[in-house]
């Protein structure tokens, strides 16, 4: 197994780049699934089949944010373990992660299947689209356990240190998906249905890497005794997992009554019902991409963070979470330039163009409801930063807030300005939702930046010139305490005060010394394997002045 002491040393920089690029590409991948789907469907079918599509949108999002639950907090679990090291019982936590999700998605999985049709129109389904969203949700639910089985491996494998791993997994899958889907709809005439077996056969391939991942991980070992149930073990990750199944949930309660409430309010417009929701269906596509992106900057720094925090070093978790809003900015303010600029290039993407009442409310939508997604991606960044630093208790709230008050303010105002009002709801939700984001953070930022004042940080091996590293120290109380670790290039500089050696000095040993004019006891002798190469010295903080066991006192 690698040691993951490189997150505590590296440039955090450098870090965030190896981190955060391949789980933005994992969960974009991730995306495609669904929105290839939608592209695919969208122009071999009509605006019906997306949303039919959209229809089942929900349920599949229960199960995303139930893997989540599990990976996300298996993987915040771990990097803080390593951070601490406290590493006994990661291999456990691991599969008692991925048996819950497993087990979760099979409950989903039976509850849909009970449920029936009427589950659908319970959710938005029309007597227009209800037969498509059918046979498209029966085939998608059967692999629903093991592909939420492979998110949360995905979570885990990324916080193991393999996030270039995870993003292969994910690819593989969404590759045989995008060739799949125009060979089913089109060439084997399969419709609708031949979208949801191209899905699922890449869910199963990605299911089989990332499984077979498990024989080949950094920092843990998994074998049988790991997928045996700890209700103990669980509880640390599911409590660390519960924003991210908060915000899933709060996207499935959004969807549901946005789209039960545009059957209403479209109804009574000159839209009428349909038209309403395939436009929704298409905005949430492209707000789902951009929020995966910024998830994926959050995500990825995740282990960084974790670790960090787990290890003290605070001020590296503050440079990580300045790294983390700068890139989000940047991306937030690149997309909502082409959203406002070009709409009706991504309307086009999805299908459906030729009809001009459908092209002009979704293009007038799409500015409406992206309008501030800047700010919507900055506030479920700081979201899951708190839920990295194991700050629970503050990452659920605040993960669902901006959903909260959307649903609140999708409710009132189409009262007012009518089905328009639904779109209207998300930016007036984020400039509340950002001014308590941001009230919080500043309490976490002087927090983090009062307690790199008053703690010192673990010791942590840098590079250094070549030589022999030697260490004395004192004891209290009989037991030995930690002293000063020197190179011998500095010991030269000081020939008068150099400690006389106990034995014969080699390259790459530590070798104890006793100064005479201190009566304390030796640290053990024996050799002391360096991190890296030869020729490295310890950089630690000076010790404060201590008193020895016969009560002479020295610096």
């Amino acid at each position: 197994m690698e040691n993951s002491q490189y997150l505590g040393t590296e440039k955090v920089g450098k870090l965030l780049r190896q981190f955060a690029v391949p789980c933005i590409f994992s969960l974009i991948i991730s995306c495609l699934y669904n929105i290839v789907d939608q592209i695919f469907v969208g122009n071999g079918i009509g605006y019906l089949g997306n949303a039919a599509t959209g229809v089942i949108f929900p349920i599949t999002v229960v199960g995303w944010g139930l893997s989540l639950f599990f990976g996300d907090g298996a993987a915040a679990a771990l990097s803080v373990s390593l951070g601490r090291g406290e590493t006994e019982d990661i291999h456990r936590s691991v599969g008692n992660a991925v048996l819950g999700s497993f087990l979760s998605g099979a409950a989903v999985v039976a509850a849909a299947y009970l449920w029936g049709d009427g589950l659908l129109r319970l959710i938005g389904a029309t007597d227009a689209n209800l037969q498509m969203a059918h046979d498209y949700g029966v085939i998608i639910f059967a692999m629903m356990p093991l592909a939420m089985a492979q998110n949360t491996l995905a979570s885990i494998i990324r916080a193991d240190g393999s996030p270039q791993y995870a993003m292969a997994a994910m690819l593989t899958g969404a590759v045989i998906n995008i060739i799949g889907d125009p060979v089913a709809i089109f060439v084997l005439d399969m419709g609708i249905r031949g979208a949801a077996w191209a899905t699922i056969l890449g869910q199963f391939i990605s299911f089989l890497i990332c499984a077979a991942y498990l024989g080949r991980s950094k920092t843990f070992r998994v074998d049988l005794r790991s997928f045996r149930p700890s209700l103990s073990l669980l509880k640390p990750v599911m409590a660390l997992g519960t924003s991210s199944l908060l915000t899933q949930l709060s996207i499935v309660v959004i969807t549901v009554i946005n789209n039960i409430l545009l059957v209403k309010y479209g109804a009574r417009s000159a839209y009428g019902a349909d038209i309403p929701l395939a436009a929704f269906v298409v905005i949430m596509k492209l707000f789902q991409i951009v929020l995966n992106v910024a998830i994926g900057i959050a995500a990825g720094a995740q282990p960084i963070v974790g670790y960090n925090y787990g290890a003290k070093n605070y001020g590296r978790v503050r440079e990580l979470l300045g790294l983390m809003i700068k890139w989000t900015v940047v991306v937030g303010l690149v997309c909502t330039v082409f959203f406002e600029s070009f709409p009706g290039i991504f309307i086009r993407m999805f299908g459906s163009a030729e009809d001009p009442a459908y092209f002009t409310f979704a293009m007038l939508c799409l500015r409406i409801y992206l309008s501030l997604i800047l700010i919507t991606c900055i506030q479920k960044v700081c979201a899951i930063f708190l839920q990295s630093i194991g700050k629970a208790k503050a990452a659920a709230p605040l993960s669902v807030l901006r959903d909260v008050l959307l649903i609140v303010f999708s409710l009132a105002l189409p009262a007012a300005l009518g089905v328009s009002g639904i779109f209207w709801a998300a930016p007036v939700a984020d400039v509340l939702a950002i001014l308590v984001t941001a009230g919080v953070m500043l309490r976490v930022w002087k927090e983090l930046e009062q307690s790199d004042k008053n703690t010192e940080p673990n010791a942590v091996i840098q590079p250094s010139h070549p030589g022999t590293i030697t260490t004395w120290g004192c004891c209290s109380a009989g037991s030995p305490q930690k002293g000063n670790e020197t190179s011998e290039a500095s010991s030269r500089r000081s020939p008068a005060k150099r400690p006389r050696p106990e034995g014969k000095d080699r390259k790459g040993t530590i070798q104890n010394e006793k100064a005479d004019h201190l009566p304390c006891r030796p640290l053990p002798a024996g050799p002391f394997r360096l991190w890296g190469t030869a020729g490295r010295r310890i950089r630690r903080r000076r010790p404060g002045p201590h008193r020895c066991r016969e009560g002479i006192s020295y610096p």
